[in-house]
């Protein structure tokens, strides 16, 4: 590029910047309608992002996400070098236009985020799309429930043979996007278009920050640690393949995810399911009524124990500051994006699992 060129590009910087601005402010103005989102974000605009970047992108075998990622950490860390270049060596006019740059990126970034995913976070919440508006319910209420769960969660363990703990990713993949699919007759709600998981790059580095998964907004694609306990994939996979369903607050992907479990045709596929929710209710449970926690963990049978064991060990070798400090962020970017309970949002599947056993079965 010729200098003159070069020159009008950079005062057109400005323009840029100003005009990527102005197209936020809107994007913040138009989210704080639900309705509006769902009618013409989710059922339309999501919609075909969705019909073009999945067939794409899960046609790679690998995460393109994760190469995304990649690609920008070391762009970020060239451009922190050349910015400490620029101020050590009194280049400051540089310095304003690096980070004039970095501003018009983390803008185009932003933009992408919310137009292609984020916009999912205003959308009407969960129950009243799903009509289990009705959370009435007591701590006794809580123990029936938390009875079935634990009842369901031996019966599919009991079930289980060596050869279900040693099926491989692909499987487990497999058997997550037919739960999922098979989810959609239940609603529109549930309908998924070109589902797909893949193991994540980073799961080693996952295990040190306390994930077990997450979704790349910017391709549409979920990722899975690959390396956690064999029981915790399958609900893992279905409740990041429930993102891609367009449920995007983390209570609402739990229960997608466990719903889409509990009625799949795999054996493990249901006893993670299950699993998953003896947890959430027990935890619950303990902190509400110790008594009921108590008896309740006398049901529990010893191979589903043994389980729970194996997974506490697991996590706690890995527990550290890492977690902590990737804690606190995440739970600042829930509390930003519609979700005030931060990572709290997480154990609020509760309220929609029970509304959804009130509505199953008519009564506790």
């Amino acid at each position: 590029m010729s200098k003159k060129g070069r020159n009008t590009s950079i005062k057109k910087q400005p323009i840029w910047a100003a005009g990527l601005l102005a197209f936020i402010l809107l994007l913040i103005a138009l989210r704080q309608n639900p309705l509006w989102i769902e009618k013409y974000y989710f059922s339309g605009f999501y919609r075909a992002v969705c019909h073009v970047l999945r067939p794409v992108f899960g046609f790679v075998p690998f995460s393109v996400g994760d190469v995304l990622y990649t690609v920008v950490i070391f762009l970020l860390i060239a451009g922190v070098m050349e910015l400490l270049y620029f101020l050590f060596t009194g280049k400051f006019k540089q310095v304003g236009r690096l980070l004039l740059r970095f501003f018009i990126a983390l803008e185009i970034a932003w933009i992408w985020f919310y137009c292609f995913w984020g916009l999912n976070y205003y959308r009407p919440p969960a129950a009243q799309l799903l009509g289990l508006n009705d959370t009435s319910y007591t701590i006794k209420n809580v123990d029936s429930v938390t009875a079935i769960l634990i009842d369901s969660a031996n019966a599919y363990r009991a079930r289980l043979d060596t050869f279900s703990f040693h099926q491989s990713n692909a499987d487990i993949y497999r058997h997550a996007v037919a739960a999922v699919k098979k989810q959609s007759g239940a609603g529109p709600e549930f309908r998924v278009i070109s589902p797909g998981i893949k193991s994540s790059w980073f799961s080693y580095l996952l295990n040190y920050m306390g994930t077990s998964g997450y979704y790349n907004p910017f391709t549409t694609e979920s990722q899975l640690n690959y390396m956690m306990p064999v029981f915790d994939k399958p609900f893992i996979a279905s409740h990041e393949l429930s993102h891609q369903t367009g449920f995007a607050r983390e209570d609402e992907a739990d229960f997608a995810g466990f719903a889409a479990g509990i009625n799949a045709d795999d054996h493990l596929q249901r006893y993670s399911a299950y699993y998953a929710g003896v947890g959430e209710f027990m935890r619950y449970l303990r902190r509400r009524d110790t008594l009921a926690h108590r008896r309740l963990r006398l049901k529990i049978s010893s191979q589903v124990m043994e389980d729970f064991k194996t997974d506490s060990a697991y996590w706690t070798k890995y527990e550290g500051g890492a977690e902590r400090v990737s804690g606190i962020f995440y739970d600042r970017f829930l509390k930003a994006n519609n979700q005030p309970h931060g990572l709290r949002t997480y154990n609020r599947m509760i309220l929609l699992t029970m509304a959804y056993y009130r509505k199953r079965y008519g009564a506790w």
